[in-house]
C-alpha cells in the first residue's frame, strides 16, 4: 500500500487564520474522532492553541467501541485535560457540551461577574476534517447554522457563530502537512478525513479488513459471513459473493465491494468500533 499524505492548499491558510484569532478567543473545542481519537490529533495545533484551555471532545461515540471510548476519556482526564464523549447528532449531548465549557470559563465569568461585567465566551472549534465540527456547532446553537457534510473539507473559512451564552469560531478542518505515522493514516482514510479521490479504495478495503479481522472479527462473520480471516483478499472475495458483487465472467467487482464496506463502516453498521487501544498510548503527549 502507498504512503497516504494529503493536505490541500486551503489548509495552509486556515492554519494561519486560526492562529491570527487564537488571542480573540478564551478557548478551543478540538473535536476528534471517538473511533481513532489518537488519529485524530493534529500536533500542529499545539502551536496554533498555545496556552488556551482545550476541551477535547470525543465525538460520534455512538459509533465507537463504548469501552475504548471510555478508556480514552479516562487517559484524557488523568493528563488533566478536559474531555467529554458526544454523540453531536443526538441533542441530549448538548447539556455535556456546555457543562464542560461552563466548567473551563467558571473562574473568568466569576472575575467578570466580580467586576460587574456579563461577557460572551469565545472558543475556537478544531479540528481535522470530517470529524463533526460543524454539526457540534449546530448542535450547541440550536439550529443549522453551520455547513455540515459527510466529506473532508466541507469547511473552507473561518467564521464566528452566536451559540447562547457562547460565541464559536468554526474553522475548516486541517490536516498536518505530512504523516509520519501511515498507521495512524490507514484509520484517518477509514473514517473518512481523508478525500477518498485521492485514495486507492482497494487498498483502503483490504487494510480495513485486516485490521477488523485482527480486533472486531465476529463482526465480519455477522455482517458479511466472512469465518476465514487468514487472507485479505479472501475476505474481500468472501464480501463481495455475500453480497452478490459479481461482475459478468463471474469476476468480483472489488469497487462495490470496496464502497459497501467502508460505508458500512463509516455508518456504524458492521458495529460499535474502536481502533485504537487507550492502553497503547499512556505516553502520547496531547
Amino acid at each position: 500500500m502507498k504512503n497516504i499524505q494529503w493536505f490541500p492548499g486551503h489548509m495552509t491558510k486556515a492554519m494561519r487564520d486560526m492562529e491570527a484569532k487564537r488571542d480573540l478567543c478564551d478557548g478551543v473545542v478540538c473535536v476528534l474522532d471517538a473511533r481513532a481519537p489518537i488519529a485524530s490529533v493534529n500536533k500542529n495545533f499545539k502551536k496554533i492553541f498555545g496556552a488556551k484551555p482545550v476541551l477535547y471532545v470525543l465525538n460520534k461515540a455512538d459509533l465507537s467501541d463504548a469501552s475504548k471510548t471510555d478508556g480514552f476519556l479516562k487517559l484524557f482526564e488523568e493528563k488533566g485535560k478536559y474531555c467529554v464523549k458526544c454523540d453531536s447528532t443526538n441533542p441530549a449531548s448538548k447539556r455535556f457540551l456546555l457543562q464542560k465549557l461552563n466548567e473551563i470559563t467558571q473562574e473568568k465569568r466569576a472575575r467578570a461577574e466580580a467586576k460587574g461585567v456579563n461577557r460572551t465566551f469565545r472558543f475556537m472549534v478544531a479540528g481535522i476534517p470530517n470529524t463533526g465540527k460543524s454539526t457540534l456547532v449546530n448542535l450547541i446553537s440550536g439550529q443549522k447554522r453551520a455547513k455540515t457534510g459527510d466529506k473532508a473539507g466541507v469547511t473552507r473559512d473561518v467564521r464566528w457563530l452566536r451559540c447562547g451564552a457562547f460565541d464559536l469560531l468554526d474553522t475548516p478542518g486541517t490536516m498536518p502537512p505530512s504523516f509520519d505515522d501511515q498507521y495512524h493514516a490507514k484509520h484517518l482514510a477509514y473514517i473518512g478525513s481523508i478525500n477518498d479521490d485521492i485514495l486507492d479504495m482497494d487498498d483502503i478495503a483490504l487494510e480495513l479488513l485486516g485490521e477488523l479481522a485482527e480486533k472486531y472479527p465476529q463482526y465480519l462473520t455477522e455482517r458479511y459471513g466472512i469465518t476465514d480471516y487468514s487472507e485479505k483478499l479472501g475476505m474481500y472475495e468472501a464480501l463481495c459473493k455475500r453480497r452478490g458483487f459479481i461482475l459478468r465472467g463471474g469476476e468480483f467487482d472489488y469497487e462495490r465491494g470496496a464502497k459497501a464496506l467502508i460505508d458500512d463502516f463509516r455508518k456504524g453498521r458492521i458495529g460499535k468500533i474502536g481502533l485504537e487501544n487507550p492502553a497503547d498510548y499512556g505516553d502520547f503527549e496531547f
